[in-house]
């Protein structure tokens, strides 16, 4: 099995260079989570990677994701270079976003430029083309808003020993009611990208579903709960064939970073 030394469990957040996020970042380290992975729509800039390297001691970054069409790969390889000088195996390259017509050349000519090792980068694949990709030219894949069976079909297509990274809502709220509504209020967002529809559909949600949110499919695209409740839900994505699992919480409410659920979490899933 790839070794990221990753751990089992880590965190999806979207973290900037304000003080507030270099202090949910060192949080989260003294809270034991070994990696964080970095949001690329609230990322501001490559710099930001680096001033959260530095703001820590020992939590790993990936970038998950950085888009290739807003990134260049000199800029990645340099920024990349600079961090495993200062802090090596700190970092690590997330990368996706390759939109337009033929997106998977878009993405091979954008790796043939990369000068980041290959166990050092992972992709954001969805489809099984982009997951064989994934497989050829990167460490492995970084999926989100996927259920466990996904995790056993990306398996079948990653083969046995490529990283499989998958990134799960969580939302910490007993109250199913509550709970669903703010998971389905973040899955509608998605529902309206065709790369999610599509791969919503390759997983079996329907246009019904899709447009109408049901129960089923919010408990099989969120783990909500009790730490405990949530422990068993992601770990179906490991028993699956998952090597790691980033939990996405959200809270319904944007801005604060979720700290306090990272505590609570904590001695549940990092024991």
């Amino acid at each position: 099995m790839t070794d990221h030394q990753f751990g089992r469990f880590g965190i999806t957040t979207g973290l900037t260079s304000s003080a507030d996020s270099l202090a949910a970042a060192r949080a989260a380290e003294e809270l034991g989570w070994p990696v964080i992975w970095l949001s690329g729509g609230p990322l501001p800039g490559l710099e930001t990677i680096t001033d959260l390297v530095g703001a820590t001691s020992t939590i790993k970054f990936v970038s998950g994701i950085l888009a290739v069409v807003k990134y260049s790969a000199a800029e990645v390889s340099t920024t990349y270079a600079a961090l495993e000088e200062a802090a090596p195996g700190r970092f690590t390259v997330g990368l996706g976003g390759a939109h337009g017509a033929n997106p998977i050349a878009r993405l091979k000519s954008y790796l043939d430029e990369l000068d980041v090792p290959v166990e050092r980068r992972v992709l954001a694949a969805l489809g099984p083309r982009m997951l064989a990709l994934a497989a050829e030219r990167s460490a492995g894949a970084y999926p989100f808003l996927t259920s466990a069976a996904y995790s056993a079909e990306a398996r079948k297509v990653l083969g046995p020993d490529k990283l499989l990274a998958v990134s799960h809502l969580v939302v910490l709220e007993t109250d199913a009611d509550r709970a669903r509504a703010i998971a389905r209020d973040t899955i509608s967002f998605f529902t309206t990208i065709p790369g999610y529809v599509a791969s919503l559909q390759r997983q079996g949600f329907n246009q019904s579903d899709l447009t109408e949110l049901p129960d089923h499919m919010i408990d099989a695209l969120a783990a909500w709960g009790t730490p405990a409740n949530i422990k068993a839900k992601l770990t179906e994505h490991l028993d699956a064939g998952a090597h790691h699992v980033a939990v996405n919480v959200i809270t319904g409410e944007t801005g604060p970073q979720p700290i306090e659920q990272w505590r609570a979490l904590s001695p549940v899933l990092l024991d």
